[in-house]
């Protein structure tokens, strides 16, 4: 082969753009044909769209296969070209001073040919330099690849995250977003409270008009009680024949059916958004401790405000081991279907001494076929239905407030606001006879 056509041949060979024998040849959508490794850290360092550095035009696709025709022949060249030895004279061999053109297959040592057919290297197995070189190239080419894919990945990562920060008014979005779900809460909750109040302000007039209807009812009815007690007074000094006459028995047994019944009035224990979640924030499970005792029970409020007449009821009293000095507490007692216990909290609480005056607690009692909610200090009876399940309670010490709630409502029953609590206060509850 003259010298013009074998600068041809190695010039096919030779990537534009290191300017070196292919390494993973590749050819673009263009034609032409470039390393692996050259052409993609071109287009790395490319701000413009990927195209063909000796062209121009632009590449559509990212992935191209290896061109293994000129891969083989790329190869065959390297072998082929003239070693270079180096001027320090390691690459000559002392013994008989020609080139360690072989290497050593299992401790990889340099020696020349005349060398290899001595005894003490006929053991080993020997190759062309430029050939062990060429597998020593073909296996790093192969791990530069999947070093590139994680070269790529690692930089998708990075304007992932480099998009991200500068992005990141996304924090500004969803504050705004939170502060709108906020002030729809709030006008939420504020409708929600005109709503309650509104309806309290009618169901009070309706059971203030129920009261007054009844309050004429029973004026008008007592008038006709007295009216007749007054007939009867005067028929009783008329003469006998008066007497043997029905019509006055069946006036008197006609009064008697029209008894009026007095008003209970209740009114409607309406839902508050949010509250048990508010109050489970705080939720604490008090240990407790019992004791059977008779005749607690007798100091739960009639419906006059006064005690009613003492009775012996068998009760339990269940108080908390540990007594609450500061924070905030919430806790849920289960009173079930019962209609006589007292909840609440007590100073200087102990199973030997038990005085409700030194407390603040929620009482039901049954009169009449009809249950009765009431509080003290001030003893106030409370128009509400009585909690059927769980009664909450939520202790704030420092605020000085002792609330109740109707957990299955989740409804507000009550709300002691003290100046400021001054003792360890202890959760008690005692249950009665149903």
């Amino acid at each position: 082969m003259d010298s013009h056509a074998l600068q041809d041949f190695q010039s096919a060979l030779t990537c534009s753009i290191c300017v070196n024998y292919f390494l993973e040849p590749i050819t673009i959508d263009c034609g032409h044909t470039f390393c692996r490794p050259c052409i993609y850290f071109c287009w790395e360092e490319a701000q413009t769209p990927r195209c063909c550095p000796a062209c121009r035009k632009i590449a559509e696709k990212t992935d191209y296969r290896t061109n293994t025709a000129l891969k083989k022949l790329a190869s065959h060249a390297r072998q082929a070209r003239p070693r270079s030895v180096s001027s320090s004279g390691e690459q000559i061999c002392r013994r008989n001073g020609e080139t360690k053109g072989l290497s050593c297959e299992v401790d990889k040592s340099l020696l020349s040919a005349p060398c290899s057919e001595l005894p003490e290297y006929a053991v080993h197995s020997y190759s062309p330099v430029a050939c062990m070189a060429e597998e020593n190239r073909e296996k790093i080419v192969k791990k530069m690849d999947p070093l590139w894919q994680k070269t790529q990945e690692m930089q998708d990562n990075l304007n992932k995250e480099i998009r991200k920060s500068e992005s990141f008014d996304y924090v500004v979005l969803r504050r705004n977003m939170i502060k709108v779900q906020y002030q729809m809460m709030h006008q939420f909750l504020l409708e929600e409270e005109r709503f309650q109040l509104e309806t309290l302000e009618r169901e009070a007039q309706e059971i203030l008009e129920q009261l007054r209807d009844s309050a004429i009812r029973m004026a008008q009815h007592r008038e006709k009680l007295k009216e007749m007690y007054r007939e009867l007074m005067e028929l009783c000094h008329k003469s006998d024949m008066e007497f043997v006459t029905d019509v006055i028995l069946y006036r008197i047994e006609l009064l008697e059916m029209q008894k009026l019944q007095p008003v209970n009035p209740e009114l409607s224990s309406l839902h508050i958004t949010g509250i048990l979640d508010m109050l489970n924030k705080f939720r604490v499970n008090p240990e407790l401790s019992s004791l059977h005792i008779t005749g607690i029970l007798d100091m739960i409020f009639g419906v006059d405000g006064a005690n009613e007449n003492p009775q012996t009821l068998e009760s339990y009293v269940i108080w908390g081991v540990e007594a609450f000095n500061s924070g905030k507490h919430y806790w849920e007692v289960d009173v079930g279907n019962t209609s006589n216990w007292i909840i609440g909290v007590c100073k200087d609480f102990t199973s030997d001494s038990f005085e409700l005056k030194k407390g603040f607690v929620l009482f039901s009692s049954k009169k009449n076929n009809h249950c009765i909610l009431s509080t003290n200090s001030p003893s106030l009876i409370h128009y509400l239905q009585r909690p059927a399940g769980r009664v909450g309670v939520f202790l704030d010490y420092e605020n000085g407030s002792l609330s109740f709630y109707d957990v299955c409502r989740g409804s507000l029953i009550y709300s002691f606001f003290s100046s400021s609590f001054t003792s360890p206060l202890t959760p008690f509850l005692v249950f009665g006879s149903p």
